[in-house]
């Protein structure tokens, strides 16, 4: 993943907790006495602005958008074989959540990999599939912004390559 962290406004950026957002403007705002650089993010769906330092941009975890070959890797995770541990439920749940809020699409695609069940054949528990769709969200923003596509049609194609390891 890029470790460039310098951003202006236009760019797409994934902020770990928050998913793709897009930098509206670089603001030079006094805190306490304080010049404060902010980098102002605005979350279209959640309809939310975040304003992180700029200082803080690296701590956050926010980072630009993949490359194309990462988000390739985290394709070829999709059609990997899942796999689950023998733990609790609960445990799995929480390892599956820094994964997703860990703004990395390869481990997101790992949770949507080990939770992904067939519609046709199985059902998932309610938590599984908050959990699946959340990470799913992710990817497909993510997904859609780096491969320029809208995104229902990054959540078809994503469908489809968890659908053909099933059909395989």
């Amino acid at each position: 993943m890029s470790k460039d962290y310098t951003f202006n406004p236009g760019d797409f950026v994934v902020y770990p907790a928050h998913g793709v957002g897009q930098v509206t403007e670089i603001q030079k705002t006094a805190v306490a006495g304080q010049d404060l650089e902010l980098i102002a993010i605005n979350f279209n769906k959640d309809k939310l602005t975040l304003r992180i330092p700029k200082p803080n941009a690296q701590k956050t975890g926010l980072r630009q958008i993949s490359s194309a070959s990462i988000m390739d890797e985290a394709l070829n995770t999709l059609k990997g074989k899942a796999k689950i541990k023998r733990t609790q439920w609960g445990k799995r749940s929480q390892e599956y959540m820094a994964k997703i809020n860990s703004g990395d699409p390869v481990a997101v695609a790992e949770v949507l990999r080990d939770l992904y069940k067939d519609p046709n054949k199985s059902e998932q528990t309610y938590s599984e599939r908050q959990i699946y769709d959340q990470a799913m969200a992710r990817l497909v923003s993510e997904y859609a912004v780096v491969k320029k596509v809208k995104e229902d049609e990054a959540a078809v194609k994503l469908a489809s390559i968890l659908q053909s390891k099933v059909s395989a």
